[in-house]
């Protein structure tokens, strides 16, 4: 059976510091966001990044938080119900960095019958650090 698996890039679970620094870890520790070999890549992210800017960063989220939740995901959750309602296709939705993850995403597809999957990374454009990362964390 064939099913779709849509990803986004993802985010952190709250706005706050202490969930932005695991996301904003994951997603700078990415060797497709950050083109830099990984011993300067941990340097430059967990030696500089991380020591000031999930609080800010934390800052920035709370002006646009939703009361449902982070504006991305709710956006995400609503195409893939809307998607669910003008196909037969089990359709599963998955983030590339975050806690909504694409290998659980995976799961629930697996778990309905699924052994052929349709992937749609919802970027606008190819990138590197977006969609080329979805199509390797996929395979």
């Amino acid at each position: 059976m064939k099913g779709v698996l849509l990803v986004n890039l993802g985010s952190p679970e709250s706005p706050t510091a202490k969930a932005v620094k695991p996301y904003l870890d994951e997603f700078l520790m990415d060797e497709r966001v950050i083109d830099v070999n990984k011993v300067l890549r941990n340097i430059i992210v967990r030696g500089i990044i991380l020591q000031t800017r999930p609080r800010k960063s934390a800052k920035a989220y709370a002006k646009i938080w939703w009361d449902e939740g982070s504006p991305l995901i709710v956006l995400s959750e609503r195409f893939a119900e809307k998607l669910k309602s003008h196909t037969d296709m089990p359709v599963a939705l998955g983030m590339r960095y975050g806690t909504m993850t694409i290998k659980n995403a995976w799961q629930a597809l697996k778990d309905k019958g699924v052994d052929e999957v349709l992937l749609v990374p919802l970027y606008p454009h190819y990138a590197m650090s977006s969609y080329e990362t979805v199509v390797v964390k996929t395979m």
